[in-house]
This record gives C-alpha cells, structure tokens and sequence, in this order.
C-alpha cells in the first residue's frame, strides 16, 4: 500500500516523536541564548509555527518523511542533511564513537584534531568557559596576570576580526555568520599564543566544531555560578541581552544554563564562585591550573 500524501492524525508514537523535535527545538534554542522571537527573524517562521513546533504540535509533513526514511532503513537526518552523500567511514565513524564513554570520547577527539592539524601546545593554554555573570572576565585577567600570559577575550577578537559590534554582527549577519567568525577568532587565537589564558562567549559551546577545538586545543575551566548570582551580575552590568523579551527571565536563564550543562561539563575543571570571593576563586583557579599545567609557579 503507498503512502498518501494526505496528512493523517498522528498515532501515540507520532505523537511522542513531535513532541521529542519539539523539544529538540527548544533545546537547540536555548543552548544558544536564542528568544522565540530572535529564531523566528532569522528562520523566517513566524513565532506562531515556532510556538506549534516546540509544543510537539509541527507540521504533520515531517512525519510523512519520517515513515519513507523508516521504509529505506536510513536515519530521517541521513535524508535531510545538507550536502553530498555521507561517507561510509564517517558513518560508522560516528556510531562507534556514539558507543564510547565521555572519557575516550574527548581523547579520540582530540586525536583526530593532531592529525587534522589542530594547534599544539593545548596544556601550556587556558580557557574559561560558562554564561555570562559567571566571573570569567575578573579570573581570566587576574589568572593571565599571575601566571605572567597573554589574556584574550575571544568576544573582542571576533568584533576586531569582523570590523564592527556583536549586536552589529547579528543585526546585519544573524547568528550563523557570528558563530563563524567566533571558529575563525579562536583558531586564530590558539594559532597565534602556545600560553594564553582565553575567555570565551557564554554559548561557543552550542556549536560542536568549536567547542571541539578549544577542547583540544585548550585546558578548559568551566566557571560556574547559580542563576540567581549570574542574574544578578549581568544586571549590575547593564546588559539584559542574553534573556531579551522574556516574560520570566529566570525561568529562560535556568532553562539556558540547563541545557549547556552538559557541555560546559567536558572542561577539564570546575571553578564554582556562587557565594564566594572572587580572590578565594582566583587562589583556587591558580592552584588548580599549576597542578594540571607546566606553567611557570
């Protein structure tokens, strides 16, 4: 019997599998410190659809393409990615390593980036990963000072490389163009130093190419407060950026700070400054970059 086009209502499975985008979506959105609103101007979907889509309510098409990919055998991405044919090594590449655990991961990782060409000398820098508020700018300069290196802000970088603003970049190029550029600025930046202390944008880690390089380039340090002290600190600095044209700005920076989580979490250390001094946090970050670096004491 052949599939008809006609769409159909959705089963219990469907159901759940539009729900699971859904939340794809929204995940992949947050992950980005992207309102519904800001996707909506750089998607050209209206908020309405985004709203149906997040809600596990997108359309009922989707499910059509899901059914032929089910009767080819092939994963529905496998049907829907941009570019040519996926080779076989890549393919079975990515479900073994699918199949290792976050430790082997990282080290394979970081081997395939050695012999791609990656930047060596990953153990002499250092980069400070974590949203906004978190302390990374006071650490990173008062940690490059101490261990007598180089202290970048890769935001800076990225604005110098495209001869204008953040909000001048997104205003006139959107996102991807800025998460580019932000891919260029860092291989620049770990072409350039073998010693650096690097801080980087709250959300590099949403863009897996990298946040693959820095990890393999860098000794990461995930500084890490709670949603009310980081709240607090973007607004003592004025900026309200990250949770524009949000109701309930709380809940959207938790939900933000949840869903990169797992990924601030494959830096090499943790630094948490919720309550604490900032020159406690400084003495902790110093110790804890000398025992893992060959840094100058």
């Amino acid at each position: 019997m052949s599939i008809s086009a006609r769409p159909v209502p959705p089963d219990a499975a469907e159901t759940a599998y539009l729900k699971q985008l859904g939340e794809r979506v929204r995940a992949h959105r947050a992950r980005r410190g992207m309102t519904r609103r800001m996707l909506a101007r750089a998607s050209a979907v209206s908020e309405r659809y985004l709203a149906q889509l997040e809600h596990g309510a997108g359309n009922i098409s989707i499910l059509l393409l899901r059914q032929v990919a089910q009767a080819l055998g092939v994963p529905l991405g496998d049907l829907v990615r941009e570019g040519g044919e996926q080779s076989v090594e890549l393919a079975l590449m990515a479900e073994f390593f699918e199949r290792l655990p976050a430790d082997k991961q990282r080290a394979l990782l970081r081997t395939a980036m050695d012999h791609a060409g990656a930047p060596k000398s990953r153990e002499r820098r250092i980069a400070l990963v974590g949203l906004r508020g978190a302390g990374k700018t006071t650490l990173g300069a008062q940690l490059a000072k101490r261990l007598d290196v180089p202290f970048v802000r890769l935001g800076s970088e990225i604005e110098r490389l495209a001869g204008m603003t953040a909000n001048e970049i997104f205003s006139l190029s959107g996102q991807p163009a800025y998460r580019r550029l932000e891919h260029r600025a860092l291989a620049a930046v770990v072409e350039k130093h073998t010693r650096v202390v690097i801080e980087t944008g709250g959300s590099l880690v949403a863009e897996p190419a990298t946040l693959g390089l820095l990890l393999a380039s860098c000794f990461t340090v995930w500084v890490r407060t709670s949603p009310e002290e980081h709240m607090a600190r973007v607004i003592a600095q004025g900026d309200h950026r990250p949770m524009a044209d949000q109701a309930d700005v709380m809940d959207d920076l938790r939900r933000i700070l949840a869903e990169r989580e797992p990924f601030y979490r494959k830096a090499d250390a943790v630094i948490d400054t919720a309550g604490r001094e900032m020159e406690d946090c400084l003495k902790e970050l110093v110790a804890t970059c000398r025992r893992a670096l060959p840094v100058p004491a």
